[in-house]
């Protein structure tokens, strides 16, 4: 008989996670389960969709090792119920026996041997601190398309070059993107689903240890000390997306980033439903928004530094831009190429971030 104990509420955490993994409908049997397997002084727990697979090692007290499988979210399930601090399994060959508390229960195990392998791939590798990545993999999310027909416009992009970790979005109508100094042996572009991508952030929020990513062919590795995840890669790359990104400006406004997306979204309350249309009016020193849809107008101004030839109107996509805006701290740099032509925003505390978006045609 194998046995482990480890605290309720660090099982419940990591089967959780797991779940998020695990489908409720799988197009295979064996992606409901949950592998478990109790190994010197850690659990690893590890769940697969067969186009992500996520591992995680939890501290436990392991008085004997085993592997088995159990139904994921059943598993997940008993243990979150149970209000008690100190959950114990053990490993018969009747099936796994859950005790947390005066809860006790027997669950129906599988054979361990059948679940999928992690799959990490083999190629190019770099390290990376878990913050930088879940920084720049946050920032540009945004602009990444949701709808399942936009194809390779539904991933970002990551990019290696000599001296240059980059991630990159666009839906076709916005882009976003986010440098930072990391080297790499070989340069080389590859395309995350952005849903892979925002479970590997979930990860990440709050760590700060180097991470090593693995990149071949159709498959990202990650590896860090509490998981490893492997996920499938999309075909393709982005189109040139470099050459939508203005190099000269008419004018400029600097402004401080929360002010002028709560201004936004203050006056897009009045704004078309449909367009979500608002004008934002330059002039030397100020920048002044408004929006007029079916019940009334709206409008607000903001004292701005400003540089260039004004005044000058441009509309935009008011979510486009609040999403543009979302969690930039401190002044931020409005450059402007002309009121119909592609503008770009970067906050002066994140240099790596790089926004760009497209006013609307009036």
């Amino acid at each position: 008989m194998s046995m482990i104990r480890l605290p309720r509420r660090t099982l419940a955490e990591a089967a959780s996670t797991l779940e998020r993994i695990a489908p409720t409908r799988p197009s295979q049997p064996i992606y409901a389960q949950l592998y478990l397997e109790a190994e010197g002084d850690s659990l690893i727990l590890r769940a697969s969709n067969g186009e992500l697979d996520l591992e995680l090692r939890v501290p436990a007290e392991v008085e004997s090792g085993f592997k088995t499988l159990v139904p994921a979210h059943l598993f997940g399930q008993l243990v979150r119920s149970a209000n008690a601090e100190l959950a114990e399994f053990r490993l018969t060959p009747e099936g796994l026996t859950l005790e947390i508390g005066s809860f006790k229960t027997r669950l129906t195990t599988a054979d361990a041997e059948a679940f999928p392998p992690l799959e990490l791939g083999e190629g190019t590798e770099v390290e990376l601190p878990a913050d930088v990545l879940a920084r720049a993999l946050g920032r540009v999310r945004y602009a990444a398309a949701n709808e399942e027909y936009r194809a390779i416009f539904r991933g970002i992009q990551l990019e290696l070059g000599p001296e240059r970790f980059r991630a990159v979005a666009t839906d076709g109508f916005r882009l976003a993107l986010y440098d930072a100094s990391v080297q790499a042996s070989e340069p080389l572009k590859r395309v995350v689903p952005a849903r892979s991508a925002d479970e590997l952030v979930r990860l990440l929020k709050d760590g700060e240890e180097p991470l090593r990513l693995r990149f071949s062919e159709g498959r990202l590795g990650v590896e860090g000390p509490r998981f490893r995840m492997g996920l499938s890669l999309m075909e393709g790359t982005l189109p040139d997306y470099e050459r939508v990104i203005p190099q000269s400006f008419v004018f400029e406004a600097v402004a401080d980033a929360e002010a002028l997306r709560q201004a936004i979204e203050r006056v897009r309350v009045l704004a078309d439903r449909m367009t979500q249309r608002i004008d934002l009016h330059f002039s030397p020193g100020r920048i002044e928004l408004a929006a007029e849809g079916e019940y009334g107008q709206a409008r607000e101004e903001l004292e701005v530094a400003t540089e260039g030839e004004g005044p000058l109107l441009a509309a935009f996509n008011a979510q486009y831009l609040g999403d543009a805006l979302k969690g930039l701290k401190g002044p931020v740099r409005f450059r402007l190429s002309g009121p119909t032509t592609p503008s770009t925003l970067t906050g002066e505390e994140e240099p790596g971030y790089l926004a760009v978006v497209v006013p609307l045609r009036v």
